[in-house]
C-alpha cells in the first residue's frame, strides 16, 4: 500500500486552489472545474467541490468543517517560508515553533479553516524520521 493523497472538500475550489498554489508555489493540475490537485514529489493534495460528494456517498463530507486533521508539508526552511508567506497567509495559528519531537513548525489555517502545518526537521532524529 502507498498513501498518495488527501482530499479537501470545499464550496469554492478556485479560491482554495489559489490559496494552496500561493502557499506552496506549486501550480495545480485541474481535471475538471470541480477537481484539482497540488502534486508534490511524495503526495498529492486534492481539492474537490461539494458537487463531487454525492459521487461517493451523499452527505458524507462537508466543507469547512474539519476539526481533527492537519495537512502537513515538509519545507527546507520554515522560518524563511514564514517570512515569504506573511502577505499570503492571514490566519497564523502559531508562528515557527520547535516541537518536542524535533520539527520546527508553522501552523496556519487555509480559507476554509483547515489547519496546515509547514515544518522543517531540526534534530537528527526528526531528519531521520522524514528521510525516504
Amino acid at each position: 500500500m502507498d498513501f498518495v493523497s488527501i482530499r479537501i472538500i470545499t464550496g469554492d475550489v478556485p479560491r482554495l486552489v489559489g490559496f494552496y498554489e500561493r502557499a506552496t508555489g506549486v501550480r495545480a493540475r485541474w481535471a475538471t472545474d470541480d477537481f484539482a490537485e497540488i502534486v508534490t514529489p511524495t503526495a498529492t493534495l486534492a481539492l474537490a467541490s461539494t458537487r463531487t460528494v454525492p459521487l461517493f456517498a451523499p452527505g458524507s463530507a462537508r466543507p469547512a468543517d474539519n476539526h481533527s486533521v492537519i495537512t502537513e508539508f515538509l519545507v527546507d526552511d520554515v522560518d524563511r517560508v514564514h517570512r515569504e508567506l506573511a502577505d499570503r497567509v492571514t490566519d497564523v495559528v502559531a508562528g515557527p515553533t520547535t516541537m518536542p519531537w524535533g520539527n520546527r513548525s508553522l501552523l496556519f489555517r487555509d480559507p476554509d479553516g483547515n489547519l496546515v502545518n509547514f515544518f522543517t526537521p531540526v534534530t537528527e532524529t526528526a531528519r531521520e524520521r522524514v528521510a525516504r
